[in-house]
């Protein structure tokens, strides 16, 4: 019996190990990008974060999710093959927002192994003094 169920065990374990192997995997070049400092004048921001499929299944981007209205996301919709690489376009919004430091998150799920990644993107925005 204790012969039995250890077979069984062991089966379950390497079906585990055999399936995650075959998962589709996500590795970010970078996960946080600083803007520095820039001028409300030219409050807009954007970086493009990239990811390559390091898994043997193709992968997909189910959501990207932003922590703020301020902040809009665009990323590759089609499955990305094993090996190939997508991107997460991300652009801050800083008009109508008030100077100084900020920080905001983008929360990405996928098929991929790890299935949530958190992106971050900070920056200082100072005041337009030239129209005084």
């Amino acid at each position: 019996m204790k012969k039995t169920l250890l077979i069984a065990l062991l089966s379950i374990l390497s079906f585990q190990v055999m399936k995650a192997q075959q998962a589709a995997g996500i590795k970010f070049d970078k996960i946080s990008h600083n803007f520095g400092s820039f001028s409300e004048k030219d409050a807009t921001q954007q970086y493009t974060f990239i990811f390559t499929n390091t898994g043997e299944k193709p992968l997909v981007i189910n959501q990207v999710v932003p922590s703020c209205g301020c902040t809009v996301a665009d990323y590759t919709k089609k499955p990305v093959m094993p090996g190939q690489k997508g991107e997460i376009k991300i652009t801050y919004k800083g008009q109508g927002r008030m100077p100084g430091h900020f920080k905001k998150t983008i929360t990405v799920r996928s098929n991929g192994v790890p299935e949530m990644t958190r992106l971050y993107i900070e920056g200082d925005m100072t005041e337009d003094t030239s129209g005084r």
